[in-house]
C-alpha cells in the first residue's frame, strides 16, 4: 500500500503583505502528479490547511480543487483540524468533503465517534486514528469528549491526549495496515521557530512515550520541519510545504511517501517539492553592502539583508532595496557594546525635552551623536505622533 503524507500546507499565508497562496498552489499540484504517478491509495493531510480560521475564498479553491482532482483519480484522503484551521468549520463542512472522497475531523473524538476511520483502498484496508489538534480548554471539557460513572474528571491535557490516542488504536487489526494521524508537538522535534511557539512548549508538548506503539506509522503535522522523530520511531513530520518565513530559509520542503503492508515496518521516503520562492538571509557589513547585494540581484525568492552597522543611517532601506527589490526586511545590527541597557530613569513630563532625551539615548547606545538630519527627522516624526494622539 502507497500512502502521501503531507501536512501545514497554510494555505491563504501573507508574508510581510504578500499571499504565499500561489505558491502552496504550485507544490500542491506536484502533490498530485505524484499521486498519481505513483498510483497511491491515499493522502493524508495532518493539519493547517490554511493559515487562519476564516480563509480567503482564493486559498479555499485552492485546496478543494486539490480535493476534487485527488478524487477523479479515484484516490481517497483523510484530513484533520490543526491549530490554524477552524475545527467547528471543517466538521460543518465534512459531510461536503466527503462527496469529494474526503474524510475529514475537525474536532477529537473517540474511536466509536467517528475517530478512527476506515478504508477500502484498492490495495486493501487502512485504519487511521485521526487526531486533530485540541486546544486545552476544548480537550478538559468534561462534556466533550469523556464520560465517566465515578464522577472522576481528568484534569491533565497531557494524559487525555495519551488516553485519546490508545483509545483510537483499539480498531487496529493484524490484517488491516495501521495508522495514527495528528497534529501536535512531541518533545524532540526540531523547531523551525515558525510555528505558533504556546502551542509548542509547556502543556502542549508531549513525550514522544504518548505515541502508541501499536501504529505502524505516525504521520504527524505541527512542526514545519520535515524530521523523524527518532531512529527507530514510525513517527515522522513531513514539514510544511513551502518556506513560510525566514526562520525556514534554505530548508528542503516536500512531503512523504510511505510504503507498507499489514504488520510490517513502513519504507519512507522524503520527496521535495520545487521551491518556486526561495526565502535566504544575507548577512554583511555595511562596507560591502552593494557587493553582497548586486550578487544576489536576481535572487527568485525573497530576501532578509542583516547589515551589520557602527551607527544608523537614514536611507538604509531604500538603498537594499534599489539593488534587490525583493528584500522584505532589512536588520541593521550594531556592535555589542552599544545593545547593554539603559538605567531607569524618572522624568518629570513637565521638564520633558524629547529631542534631549533622544540625544541622550542615541549616545548611550551608540557612543554618538545624531546628525542634524537625523535630529530633524525624529522631530517630524514626534510631532505627528503629538498631533494623532491628541486628535
Amino acid at each position: 500500500m502507497r500512502i502521501i503524507h503531507t501536512a501545514d500546507w497554510h494555505l491563504g499565508r501573507r508574508f510581510r503583505g504578500i499571499d504565499r497562496t500561489p505558491e502552496i498552489a504550485i507544490a500542491l499540484e506536484e502533490i498530485l502528479q505524484a499521486a498519481k504517478t505513483w498510483d497511491v491509495d491515499a493522502v493524508l493531510i495532518a493539519g493547517d490547511i490554511f493559515d487562519v480560521p476564516n480563509p480567503t475564498a482564493y486559498a479555499e479553491r485552492i485546496a478543494y480543487h486539490f480535493f476534487c482532482e485527488l478524487q477523479a483519480a479515484g484516490i481517497p484522503a483523510i484530513a484533520i483540524a490543526g491549530n490554524h484551521d477552524s475545527a467547528s468549520r471543517m466538521d460543518s463542512i465534512a459531510q461536503l468533503l466527503s462527496l469529494a472522497g474526503v474524510r475529514a475531523l475537525g474536532k477529537p473524538r473517540r474511536s466509536a465517534d467517528g475517530g478512527t476511520i476506515h478504508l477500502n483502498t484498492k490495495s486493501g484496508k487502512l485504519c487511521v486514528g485521526a487526531m486533530p489538534f485540541a486546544s486545552e480548554q476544548k480537550l478538559l471539557d468534561a462534556n466533550a469528549l469523556w464520560e465517566s460513572d465515578d464522577g472522576e474528571f481528568r484534569k491533565d491535557y497531557r494524559e487525555m491526549v495519551a488516553d485519546l490516542l490508545q483509545n483510537l488504536t483499539q480498531d487496529f487489526r493484524d490484517n488491516t495496515v495501521n495508522m495514527l494521524l495528528g497534529h501536535m508537538s512531541i518533545d524532540g522535534a526540531r523547531l523551525a521557530k515558525s510555528e505558533v511557539a504556546y502551542y509548542t512548549r509547556e502543556k502542549y508538548l508531549l513525550s514522544p512515550q504518548t505515541l502508541p506503539v501499536e501504529a505502524q506509522y505516525i504521520a504527524l503535522g505541527h512542526i514545519h520541519i520535515h524530521q523523524r522523530l527518532a531512529q527507530n520511531s514510525p513517527a515522522y513530520y513531513s514539514g510544511s510545504l513551502i518556506q513560510l518565513d525566514f526562520g525556514e530559509a534554505g530548508q528542503e520542503k516536500g512531503f512523504c511517501l510511505i510504503e507498507l503492508e499489514p504488520g510490517s515496518q513502513p519504507k519512507v521516503e522524503f520527496k521535495p517539492v520545487t521551491c518556486h520562492k526561495p526565502l535566504k538571509v544575507l548577512q554583511c557589513h555595511h562596507d560591502n553592502l552593494d557587493q553582497t547585494l548586486e550578487a544576489h540581484r536576481y535572487h527568485p525568492g525573497f530576501l532578509k539583508v542583516i547589515v551589520e552597522m557602527e551607527s544608523p543611517q537614514i536611507g538604509l532601506a531604500d538603498r537594499v532595496r534599489q539593488i534587490c527589490s525583493q528584500a522584505l526586511l532589512i536588520e541593521p545590527r550594531y556592535p555589542e557594546s552599544s545593545l547593554e541597557s539603559t538605567d531607569i530613569t524618572h522624568i518629570d513630563p513637565n521638564n520633558f525635552d524629547p529631542a534631549a532625551e533622544f540625544c541622550n539615548y542615541y549616545q548611550h547606545r551608540l557612543g554618538t551623536t545624531p546628525q542634524p538630519v537625523v535630529l530633524k527627522e525624529f522631530d517630524n516624526l514626534y510631532k505627528k505622533f503629538k498631533e494623532k494622539v491628541n486628535t
